[in-house]
């Protein structure tokens, strides 16, 4: 990890699901407290990584990747330097890479999360 905090129970090391497995993404969020984050399955070049969130992240960016969030529970503010966009269930948002941006988790919050294979979740 770039950063070091240890809160943060972030791994990238393994994949959870093999393409063509069934999985339960709600009872794998359930199983876990915050901040858990995993990498679930891998789609072509991405990874599709689920977060249990609670509280502030840090600022940070990916410099060659783009950033999807899908709020799956929960409510995540995700703040950027000209404002701030507020996502609840089933709402989403991508932030575009190079932009820095602040992630707030309201209460606990399970993520979906779709980036580029190797990302370092916490910031380049």
């Amino acid at each position: 990890m770039a950063k070091t905090d240890t809160r943060y129970d972030i791994s990238t090391d393994e994949i959870m699901f093999a393409n063509g497995e069934h999985m339960d993404v709600s009872a794998v969020s359930a199983a876990y407290s915050p901040w858990w984050n995993r990498t679930l399955c891998a789609v072509n070049d991405a990874w599709v990584r689920l977060g249990v969130l609670e509280g502030d992240f840090h600022w940070h960016k990916h410099d060659d990747t783009d950033e999807f969030f899908l709020v799956m529970e929960g409510q995540l503010d995700i703040e950027l330097e000209d404002r701030t966009v507020v996502l609840k269930p089933g709402q989403a948002f991508t932030v575009p890479r190079g932009v820095m941006h602040f992630p707030h988790a309201r209460g606990r919050t399970s993520v979906l999360m779709i980036e580029k294979a190797g990302v370092e979740p916490t910031g380049d």
